[in-house]
Parts: C-alpha cells; structure tokens; sequence
C-alpha cells in the first residue's frame, strides 16, 4: 500500500505541485491549506507524515505540530521559507523530525520523506533487529513498547527512539550532535541541550533496574548504551 502524506500548506500553487510530484513518486496525498484544517485531515485521514509549513493562516505549525503530538508519533517534516528563522531546538523538542527550506529541490523533499519514513520502520529488514532484549529491558520497536522489570513503561517517542538507538550499538560512543542528526534527522550544530534533556528524562525511568547494562556519560564526548560482563 502506498504511504499517505499529508500536506499543510496556504501557498496553493506549492502544495499542488508538491501534490503532483508525490504522487507521480507513488505516495498518496491529502492537502490542507490551514492550520485548523489540517489537524481535521490529520485526525480523518491519519498519515503516514506530514508536511507541514510554518507560517500558516490561524493556527501556525508549531500549533498544528502541538496538536498531533498530543495524540501521536506521526513523522512531521516542517517546511520553512528561506531566510525565515527557524528554531531547531524548539523543533526537535516539540516533536519535529526533519525541516526543508524553501524554495526546495522536488528530490530532495522525496529522499527526505522517504528517510524520516525508513527512521520509523517502513521497509525495515530483519524484524529481530526491532526487539532488542536486555536483563530486565525490552525495547520492542516493532510494537512501540518499551518493557522494564516485566512492566510496560509510558514513554515519548523520542525517548524510545533516543534509547533504541543507543542500545542497538551496545558501548558504542555517540556524540550529542550524531544522536541529533540519526535520532531527530536535523543536520544540527548548534544546541544540544536537546540530547542532554532527553537522556536525563531515560534515566528517570531506568536507573537502578539492572547492573547489567547503564546509560553511561563520556565525560566530553557524549553517550553510550553500555554493556557490562557482556550480560544481556
């Protein structure tokens, strides 16, 4: 079946030929040209991602991406004209997982989707690889449920993919930066506090449940999912 991408966007003659050249790619799409309406065809429709412009008539993006991370992991691409200001760090920690600058190439808004889209598990191989079992830690991607000391724990998205991440390399170093561009999709050099917020709120939620494994600080460096006595 083909991916459903939902565009929100007022400039008409931007969403019509972003409407043709998706759907000449395979993907399904649905338009809506302010913000009001489009979280009315998120909510009728429910995409596979969004497209989604900043600067909207009445409700903004920001106010649209809000609303679907209220009851959603969807994937939101933002679309920002060029020289328009453009808060990363409001944008990762809203929710947002990758942004395009207009005016923008046709491929590139198709690589990106179809990036943010394989992030998310579409197409992925080796469903194993989306169950990764630690002592008293299951991180199950292909359910979105996160298991700790055989209980199911209420996590954000961004957290379990944050954690994922980290975990599929077990003691591999990540810098703040890699963990914003794999994790969040933003090619990001600016703050990173991002990171720091995100792993401080994982900690909350996993210290002390195994002596096993640890979500472990190198000092200048960044983070790692560290095994320990090679126990799993």
């Amino acid at each position: 079946m083909a991916e459903k991408i939902l565009i929100v966007e007022d400039e008409q003659n931007i969403a019509e030929l972003l409407r043709l050249y998706l759907e000449r790619e395979g993907l399904e799409t649905v338009i809506a040209n302010d913000g009001e309406r489009g979280v009315a065809e998120f909510e009728r429709v429910r995409p596979d991602l969004v497209l989604l412009d900043i600067m909207l008539p009445g409700l903004d993006g920001w106010g649209v991406l809000r609303k679907i991370r209220a009851q959603a992991d969807t994937p939101v691409i933002m679309l920002t004209a060029k020289g328009e200001t453009f808060d990363k760090v409001t944008g990762l920690e809203m929710g947002a997982d990758d942004y395009i600058t207009k005016p923008f190439d046709m491929k590139e808004v198709v690589a990106r989707i179809r990036a943010v889209l394989r992030r998310y598990g579409g197409g992925e191989s080796g469903d194993s690889k989306r169950r990764l079992v630690f002592d008293k830690l299951i991180i199950d991607m292909e359910s979105f449920v996160l298991t700790v000391d055989g209980k199911p724990v209420d996590i954000p998205p961004k957290e379990m993919e944050l954690l994922y991440h980290l975990a599929l390399s077990p003691n591999r170093v990540y810098t703040r930066n890699q963990l914003l561009d794999e994790v969040w999709g933003f090619d990001y050099f600016g703050d990173s506090r991002t990171v720091d917020v995100h792993i401080k709120r994982l900690r909350e939620k996993l210290e002390g449940v195994s002596d096993k494994w640890s979500l472990k600080t190198v000092w200048g460096v960044g983070y790692k999912f560290e095994l320990k006595n090679d126990g799993e």
